[in-house]
């Protein structure tokens, strides 16, 4: 059951069968890219086992490399969503991007983390992937970046209240989240089976981040 606002048995019927093609394409997808190689797995078979044309997959996915990262993809259109309409300070920057990432993991679907992990591991030992993935992270930081700052701005040329952080500190601080983040997904995915639901790597997140101030205590030794 989504977790956002909008239940998909509230969507209209044509809505509901695309996300249920979508899904089936993410599904079989990556049972056989896991099965195989993500390589040796044509386009044509995807396609054909899910029995859709092409052209139905190109008006969802834009590539291969797209639909291997769907889970992750998601995750981070609904970060990018909660970004934009969550309240905003100077001051507490960092609690409101931590915020919106838990707020993200909880709006996925049940079971996306399944195919998230999967979809992980998938990149972590394919090149192409990983490339694909790292091009992502990078666009959609700057995204981040880019809402904040000019939300910041409006706020404080409305308010009079002072000088914003500049684009450089904005990513310095997401970068920092997302460096915890990328700790964390490390954990979750090395430990037991057992332990890799949703709620172990909401577990894995915090204490990742609770390890942060003693991070910056050493950066500040040597400033």
């Amino acid at each position: 059951m989504q977790k956002d606002s909008k239940d998909p048995k509230e969507l209209p019927l044509r809505e509901r069968k695309k996300l249920r093609t979508r899904q089936a394409l993410v599904d079989t997808a990556l049972e056989l890219f896991t099965a195989r190689d993500f390589t040796a797995v044509t386009l044509d078979e995807i396609v054909e086992a899910v029995e859709v044309s092409k052209r139905t997959f190109f008006r969802t996915f834009a590539s291969k490399e797209d639909l291997a990262l769907a889970p992750e993809k998601e995750l981070w259109a609904a970060y990018l969503k909660l970004v934009e309409n969550r309240a905003l300070t100077g001051e507490h920057l960092f609690g409101a991007y931590k915020d919106a990432l838990f707020a993200a993991l909880e709006q996925m679907t049940d079971g996306w983390e399944r195919s998230f992990r999967v979809s992980r591991t998938l990149a972590d030992r394919t090149p192409a992937l990983t490339a694909h993935s790292l091009r992502f992270c990078s666009e959609t930081s700057a995204n981040v970046v880019r809402i904040v700052a000019d939300r910041l701005a409006g706020q404080s040329s409305g308010q009079l209240s002072g000088q914003s952080p500049g684009h450089t500190e904005l990513r310095l601080l997401l970068d920092l989240m997302l460096a915890a983040w990328h700790r964390a997904l490390e954990t979750w995915i090395d430990s037991d089976a057992v332990q890799q639901d949703r709620a172990a790597l909401t577990r894995h997140v915090h204490k990742a981040f609770a390890a942060i101030p003693a991070v910056a205590a050493l950066a500040a030794q040597d400033s």
